[in-house]
């Protein structure tokens, strides 16, 4: 963590947050390599994340999800209701729309994947202090499409989430399990697993019957 007085005043404050310590030291060290950024300090759980960003007052808390004991997404919401002046960006391996929408749920400012670029993750980090939500590439997209785009009614199945219901749509529509994944910027592992358990909750026996009780409910339009 840096302690170079000739580091700027104005100089962006940051919480590192990631339960390995080979990753967090070298976060760390890219961060302080940063003229505009000064790690404060830097935690291994969450328990530790929301003592130390009571303690140091950080601009952005950088936080990763899965941690032993108190994860990411607690410990963002408890950050988020006990310090409302601290952004908090998480940088994760995790890529699935569930954990996107927990995170920011939960309070999140922005989503950053642990393959981002240097450049990509001081932007955010810069601007999310500035009370900017920031996204990395790919995240950014999906938000955007899921909150702006067209979803089917939630009346017709309540024990479905929103994303479930798209799925369901778009399979009532007729389409393809790898056409859904193009169309919803997800995985063709996430649609195969949200498939299965839209059929779970619909107690179906096939795709085709979960088709016949989507479209009996009023679902399944002429695609877009």
């Amino acid at each position: 963590m840096s302690t170079d007085p000739s580091r700027p005043s104005s100089a962006v404050r940051v919480l590192v947050v990631d339960d390995h310590p080979v990753f967090r030291a070298g976060m760390v060290t890219v961060l302080d390599d940063l003229p505009g950024i000064e790690v404060v300090a830097q935690a291994a759980d969450g328990e530790q994340a929301v003592a130390l960003a009571g303690e140091h007052a950080p601009d952005v808390v950088l936080m990763d999800l899965r941690m032993p004991g108190v994860g990411g997404l607690e410990a963002t919401a408890r950050i988020r209701v006990e310090h409302p002046d601290v952004a908090v960006v998480v940088l994760t391996m995790d890529s699935d729309d569930d954990s996107v929408f927990a995170a920011l749920r939960a309070g999140a400012r922005g989503y950053l994947l642990k393959e981002a670029e240097v450049d990509d993750i001081e932007r955010a980090v810069v601007g999310a202090a500035r009370g900017e939500a920031v996204f990395g590439s790919g995240i950014a997209g999906r938000v955007l499409a899921y909150f702006s785009g067209a979803r089917p009614t939630v009346s017709a199945f309540p024990q479905l989430t929103p994303r479930e219901h798209e799925v369901l749509e778009l399979i009532a529509q007729g389409l393809d399990n790898t056409t859904i994944a193009r169309r919803l910027f997800l995985s063709d592992k996430t649609v195969r697993n949200r498939v299965s358990d839209v059929l779970g909750k619909l107690h179906a026996r096939s795709r085709a019957e979960m088709v016949a009780l989507a479209r009996d409910a009023g679902l399944g339009g002429q695609p877009g």
